[in-house]
């Protein structure tokens, strides 16, 4: 018996010195939680936040398996953001995507460590977001989309489109961005109109309720054609804005393809949708270990024209060739 019990011992002891302890066991993977905060997530432009969530798969990450979403939307009230913001933070996200400079914005006053990654800054040094775009330097970087000198080529191509047009209207939204990039995108704006022999009517509107009276007013100004400096709150309101434009009969530029979508005549800028995409590489960046403050801030290189033919038609407009032969596309239905 005794021998009985001294080779189970031993067994038991080999047992435990080849078996696989508890350290070695396979692990549950780590789950990643991200929180997306938005102004308004049904009317601005969902297939936005599917550019970001393809995104993410393509780099591995499948909702419900590694990786969590939170949604917090604000549903069109600014001043929701803080509060939303807030509760992201108590959640204790490993990262934030706001899409806008009042979403970044308003997710850096709810935090200064937890990452954040943000889309469509105009200028995110003087919007005070980031230190330097090289360098961030704090908890936020991404990519920002906006430059001065885009709402002047708009204007060029909204001249080359309409040749006989002398009064351009543009409507834009006071206090969306900072105010030196205001006063810049105004001023080239202004330049380029001069250059080009047209008089520039600034259309302010700082809320959905001032739209309409916007296009009052460039009717009793005779504008004949319209410009939109796109914001986040004009993004939202694409279809009604198209809607005004072709009631009145104005050719339209815009700075995003959406709006074209919608039905808009012209657009000139980057492709949203790509940022979006791009915008999930630098979370996964900072989900494997990088730092916000150590992730330059990204600016975009290539910028599309995507030219509505059917618009121009039911407008009375011939393209013309050169300038048809330099659209990236051309939506003809």
């Amino acid at each position: 018996m005794r021998g009985l019990r001294l080779a189970f011992t031993i067994s038991v002891l080999l047992g435990g010195l080849f078996s696989p302890s508890a350290a070695e066991e396979p692990q549950a993977a780590k789950v990643a939680r991200i929180g997306i905060l938005t102004i308004n997530r049904v009317a601005a432009a969902p297939h936005l936040t599917g550019a970001f969530l393809q995104g993410l798969r393509d780099l591995g990450y499948v909702e419900g398996r590694n990786v969590a979403i939170e949604y917090r939307d604000a549903g069109g009230k600014v001043d929701r953001l803080p509060a939303l913001a807030a509760e992201l933070v108590a959640l204790k996200v490993d990262v934030i995507m706001a899409g806008s400079t009042p979403l970044a914005l308003a997710a850096k006053q709810a935090t200064r460590t937890l990452p954040i990654v943000f889309i469509g800054s105009g200028d995110p040094v003087a919007d005070g977001l980031v230190t330097s775009l090289a360098r961030p330097g704090g908890n936020v970087t991404g990519l920002s989309s906006l430059t001065p000198e885009r709402m002047g080529k708009c204007l060029e191509l909204l001249k080359q489109a309409v040749p006989g047009v002398s009064r351009v209207a543009l409507l834009w939204q006071p206090g969306a961005i900072s105010e030196r990039t205001e006063q810049d995108t105004l001023k080239s704006a202004e330049g380029a109109a001069r250059a080009l022999g047209v008089q520039l009517q600034l259309v302010p509107a700082r809320g959905p309720a001032d739209i309409d009276r916007a296009f009052s007013d460039m009717t009793r100004a005779r504008a004949g054609a319209l410009a939109v400096w796109t914001s986040a709150m004009f993004v939202a309101e694409r279809r009604r804005l198209v809607a005004l434009t072709a009631k009145h009969r104005l050719p339209g530029v815009y700075t995003l393809r959406e709006f074209v979508d919608a039905g808009g005549l012209m657009s000139y800028g980057h492709s949203q949708a790509d940022l979006n995409r791009r915008a999930a590489t630098y979370v996964d960046k900072i989900l494997t270990g990088a730092k916000p403050a150590d992730l330059p801030v990204e600016q975009p290189t290539n910028f599309e024209l995507v030219i509505n033919l059917r618009t121009a038609r039911a407008l009375g407009l011939t393209i013309a060739p050169p300038l048809l032969a330099r659209a990236d596309q051309v939506v003809e239905k």
